[in-house]
């Protein structure tokens, strides 16, 4: 650690933000991303503050900065979403409650209530229209091979964007159709594909001529990847735009991401019968509210199901 926390009751906001987001990077498991957001929520905080010592938070400064940020203006003149303000609130409790673990006086974490955030209709797609997307990719070319590939193993995994971006060919083992990811706070788990996914995946690395590590590559002559540093790894930004154009061509007007592909998923499991601790498993959800969200969108299914075989008086 790099302060004599001896003294800390009188250190700066700023002077224990970096031990923090450490702390989260080495003993947290938190991914180097989470680290970088929670340092720029923390630093406004130190703005609104004007860096005071932590010893001067109290109830009424965390009243004032709530204010603050509803009223924030980000460099677009744009306003903060509540759910973006309640990540600035998460991010600060988490500091605190560091600073109690350490006992370092400040306010005590429990003091900051999170604002209730209605949580968005999930948007997901039915297997007719996924089936729609791929039959309108062809498969004559490197390039379709790849966004076939890409939107068959997106629907049949659940995986994120994020993952999927940072496979290369060695890590998808195709014959057992069963690999390992390490997804957020850098778990691993299981990851299970279909037949028709791992055949696709196979169409796609036999047509490439080439010899390079990431499982899926960018055509783009300008292309320059964010992740890991390969030159011609596809980007999270690049399979969004895919997965866009083929939603279109196949005449779906719903908002369609490489995360309504992982909702898909998710959904298509539930609607046919699987239980929701093992969705969460597959899903790689630390807590079993986040999965929780699709027993909403399977509402719907539930009047089938009722019709089907509950049994009438008359």
């Amino acid at each position: 650690m790099s302060h004599n926390l001896r003294y800390a009751k009188y250190m700066y906001i700023s002077e224990l933000i970096l031990d923090y987001v450490e702390h989260l990077e080495v003993e947290g498991g938190r991914s180097a991303k989470t680290a970088e957001n929670y340092t720029l929520y923390l630093e406004r905080f130190v703005q609104f503050t004007d860096n005071m010592t932590v010893d001067k938070i109290t109830t009424e400064v965390i009243r004032k900065y709530r204010l603050w940020l509803n009223r924030f203006k980000n460099d677009q003149e744009g306003e903060l979403a509540i759910i973006t303000q309640s990540y600035h609130l998460i991010a600060l409790r988490g500091f605190l409650t560091y600073l109690s673990k350490r006992d370092i006086p400040s306010l005590s974490p429990e003091k900051i209530d999170l604002p209730k955030v209605s949580r968005k209709q999930v948007t997901f797609l039915h297997y007719d229209e996924v089936a729609r997307m791929l039959d309108t990719i062809p498969l004559d070319s490197e390039h379709g091979l790849r966004d076939r590939a890409i939107i068959e193993l997106l629907f049949s995994s659940g995986l994120r964007v994020s993952e999927l971006t940072n496979l290369n060919r060695d890590h998808v083992n195709t014959k057992r159709r069963e690999f390992m990811v390490r997804g957020k706070g850098q778990k691993d788990r299981p990851v299970f594909i279909g037949e028709a996914a791992a055949q696709r995946v196979d169409d796609y690395v036999s047509a490439r001529l080439d010899n390079l590590p990431p499982l899926f590559l960018s055509y783009s002559r300008n292309n320059v990847s964010s992740n890991g540093g390969d030159y011609r790894r596809l980007t999270s930004r690049s399979i969004q735009r895919i997965i866009n154009k083929y939603a279109r061509l196949a005449g779906i007007t719903k908002h369609v991401s490489p995360h309504t592909m992982r909702h898909s998923f998710a959904t298509d499991l539930l609607m046919n019968g699987a239980d929701i601790r093992s969705v969460q498993s597959m899903l790689g959800h630390s807590n079993i509210s986040t999965t929780q969200v699709y027993t909403h969108v399977t509402d719907e299914h539930l009047r089938e199901v009722y019709e089907k075989f509950h049994s009438d008086t008359e």
